[in-house]
């Protein structure tokens, strides 16, 4: 597993290396994402099938929700695809024999430390080409489910053909059966990052895993030694699991995801459209979100004001301007504010406030869909508060795009977005941000964050700060 590359559920062609440089568990730790997963619900489970492509995936991804499943009584089996014996193909030591071998006798061990009398079975079948054995794969894992089965697999979109095979496959038994179906990302921890679209967090469970059961998963882990260990000091024999990629596995929580009831559904939500917007405002009133009466906005608008680099800026653009609240403070700031949104509705409400205000002349206000109707024009400033999640991935680079096409060479953006999972938004906060920050043309200036939301300031290259640009230092 030393190179891999998927095209699959997870959106897009993904490569990477076991060794490469990925995503540090401290990412993961400070995304608030994944504190928004809901408890995995254990009710009518009378049995817990948990499928593998290799040894070691039944540990890293269940271990302890098969520790969990032994402590509340319910019978087990684990489902073991193959015996992972090209887990090294340039090794100068062992063969594939060999090897699977020594990995056959690691996985019982580990299972026998997770579920002790567990029924483990292993398949055999050929390691890294379990696409061309999908059918061997139904009937294995058809097999063991009976009614009250949660099937538990590697997840479909984990970018390794072993584990999309075996999550795509499992997930279909279980729908063809009537029974649940959870997933395990591996490798997502791996090449993935905190609110990554291509994860549908927002469809996911957690376990929380008590002291007990964290003991036995890591006893299990232990047992992988050929994965966790080089085999030998030579080139060919190094670790497959080092250090960096196990931490994601030593939380005191497991992840997993929903398999989709309806394998047909998109992977990739499109940019929500203004009818959404409309029968939002419908349904929630004229300030949905609480822009006047909660503390958190006003105190997030005052946030977001104080980190523009200047007192004044000539020609404005507010993408998103909603019923106006931020529009009328950010025009005293401008000479010129043209403040849009998709939702005609909201623009009413927005010129009827800014003229409430006094600021009628110097602010306009506009129905636009954007990236496609963005305006014409150069700015200044603009701002993006709260918005750009509700665009899809290639939306939101098309927006990006325009928006740094049409500042001036002094220009500047501010973003500012809500970090949580939200299901009807196409992106996170967290993707969004990532996004703006790697834009060709800006470079960040500023950056606020907070488990709720982020704040970033980003402006032309070179970057000068505000104290160097008022003449304070030299």
């Amino acid at each position: 597993m030393a190179v891999v590359n998927g095209d699959g559920s997870a959106g897009g062609n993904v490569a990477f290396t076991h060794d490469g440089a990925g995503t540090a568990e401290v990412e993961w730790a400070r995304w608030p994402g994944l504190r928004d997963v809901p408890p995995l619900a254990w009710d009518g489970v009378a049995h817990v099938l948990v499928v593998a492509a290799h040894p070691d995936d039944e540990t890293l991804g269940a271990g302890g929700l098969l520790a969990t499943a032994a402590a509340r009584g319910l019978p087990v089996d684990v489902l073991v695809l193959t015996d992972g014996e090209a887990s090294h193909p340039d090794s100068p030591t062992t063969t594939p024999e060999r090897l699977a071998a020594v990995r056959a006798a690691e996985v019982t061990r580990a299972v026998a430390d997770l579920v002790p009398g567990a029924a483990l079975h292993r398949r055999g079948l050929p390691d890294g080409t379990l696409t061309d054995a999908a059918d061997d794969v139904r009937r294995a894992v058809a097999d063991l489910v009976r009614p009250g089965t949660l099937v538990v697999s590697p997840w479909s979109g984990d970018a390794h053909p072993d584990h999309d095979t075996a999550g795509r496959v499992s997930a279909d038994v279980a729908r063809a059966a009537g029974v649940r179906c959870l997933q395990y990302p591996v490798w997502a921890w791996h090449w993935s990052h905190p609110g990554d679209h291509r994860v549908p967090w927002v469809s996911g469970v957690r376990l929380v895993l008590d002291g007990a059961v964290r003991g036995r998963k890591r006893n299990a882990l232990d047992r992988h030694v050929s994965q966790t260990r080089p085999l030998s000091p030579q080139p060919g024999d190094e670790v497959l699991l080092p250090a960096a990629v196990t931490a994601h596995f030593e939380r005191d929580e497991e992840f997993f995801l929903v398999a989709p009831a309806d394998p047909g559904a998109p992977g990739d939500p499109a940019s929500l459209r203004a009818e959404f917007f409309e029968e939002f405002y419908d349904a929630h009133g004229d300030d949905p979100w609480g822009f006047e009466d909660r503390w958190y906005e006003q105190r997030k608008r005052a946030l977001t004001a104080a980190a523009l680099p200047r007192a004044r800026f000539r020609s404005a653009l507010e993408i998103g301007c909603s019923a106006g609240v931020a529009t009328v403070e950010l025009a005293a700031r401008c000479d010129r504010l043209l403040a849009l949104d998709v939702a005609a509705s909201a623009v009413r409400r927005a010129r009827e406030r800014v003229v409430a205000a006094g600021r009628g002349d110097t602010v306009e206000t506009r129905v636009a869909c954007l990236p496609r109707e963005f305006p014409d024009g150069r700015f200044d400033l603009v701002v993006l508060s709260e918005v750009a999640y509700y665009c899809d991935p290639p939306d939101l680079r098309d927006l990006l795009d325009r928006i740094t096409a049409s500042l001036t060479a002094d220009g500047v953006v501010v973003a500012c977005h809500w970090r949580h999972l939200v299901a009807d938004h196409p992106l996170t906060g967290d993707e969004v941000h990532r996004e703006l920050r790697t834009t060709p043309g800006l470079a960040v200036l500023a950056h606020h964050e907070e488990e709720d939301f982020l704040l970033d300031v980003l402006v032309r290259p070179p970057v000068t700060s505000v104290a160097r640009a008022g003449g304070l230092v030299p």
